[in-house]
């Protein structure tokens, strides 16, 4: 029986740190599985940027984010956590979001304790609602789901707002409370993140960058560091997006240098062959599926009698 959430767990609790790239469309579920982790984070952000055009400040609901996940549950048999924003709403809104988002096929579900409409972690202007308000909402979620196993990841957003002990006192507060995940997002230094590893009750995640450090967020650290400093899951919710980006603009840079010009040109090295992108997206099991149930008349229509 697929346990999604069951799965997650015994890779949290593993000596080996977690690493789970950002999905957030189908090209990137299957890239992930492609390249062999174990598991994935859809990511909010970059689902709202990508579906909507939009930043990610609040303007996604659930039902669009509910909707892509799953899809992406249903392309790819990775065990993902998904990202439920604050909850959209108060505790009786997780009730039904932790819900819906188990339904999905998802392995758990991330909850933070900003202000909505929120906003990204690594943004400014950012508001978190009280410790207690957020105790009764993972209360909630813990309680809604019908799979002991479904991972509740809290999220708090405090240490920028309020300081490492601050976000240290919270997430004990909402292990209590039921959450099986710890994530303080924008911890600006590695003492910080290993104090907080050292002083929470619960398996710490955190949120890490990837090739290029931006100013006033989380220092590049490696995932092997981060273990030793005894994290135990790391996502990079956006490297894929931001990588997929470079590759769009590499790609208009060279069609419009080639635009007025007579000759043709060719860049193989600005995108993958249309063969590999069937191959990704797997038109091989479609086809294997057309020879196992297509009458041989429809095949012989389709493809001639010699296959």
């Amino acid at each position: 029986m697929n346990n999604p959430g069951k799965r997650l767990r015994e890779l949290i609790d593993a000596p080996e740190i977690l690493v789970m790239p950002g999905i957030y469309d189908g090209y990137s579920a299957r890239m992930v599985k492609k390249y062999g982790f174990p598991a994935g984070f859809l990511t909010g952000g970059g689902i709202s940027e990508a579906r909507l055009g939009q930043p990610d400040i609040g303007l996604m609901g659930m039902e669009e984010n509910l909707a892509t996940c799953r899809a992406m549950v249903a392309c790819c048999d990775l065990p993902m956590i998904a990202d439920g924003d604050t909850g959209y709403g108060n505790a009786v809104n997780v009730h039904h979001m932790v819900r819906a988002f188990e339904q999905a096929g998802v392995g758990g579900v991330m909850i933070e304790d900003q202000v909505w409409p929120k906003r990204c972690g690594h943004m400014k202007g950012k508001e978190v609602i009280s410790a207690e308000e957020m105790v009764q909402k993972i209360r909630a979620g813990a309680q809604a789901r019908r799979n002991p196993d479904f991972i509740i990841k809290s999220r708090t957003d405090s240490y920028g707002t309020h300081g490492l002990a601050e976000a240290i006192r919270r997430l004990n507060l909402y292990a209590q409370a039921g959450a099986d995940l710890l994530f303080a997002d924008a911890v600006l230094r590695e003492e910080d993140i290993a104090t907080l590893v050292r002083e929470v009750t619960k398996p710490v995640s955190v949120n890490m960058g990837f090739g290029i450090r931006q100013r006033s967020t989380t220092p590049l650290i490696s995932a092997r560091r981060l273990q030793d400093l005894g994290v135990a899951a790391v996502i990079y919710p956006r490297l894929l997006t931001s990588a997929a980006i470079q590759g769009m603009i590499n790609g208009m840079n060279a069609l419009c240098a080639s635009l007025g010009r007579d000759e043709i040109v060719e860049r193989p090295d600005l995108a993958v062959s249309f063969e590999d992108l069937n191959a990704l997206v797997g038109f091989d099991e479609a086809q294997s599926l057309e020879q196992q149930f297509l009458t041989e008349e429809t095949l012989n229509r389709k493809y001639g009698p010699a296959r």
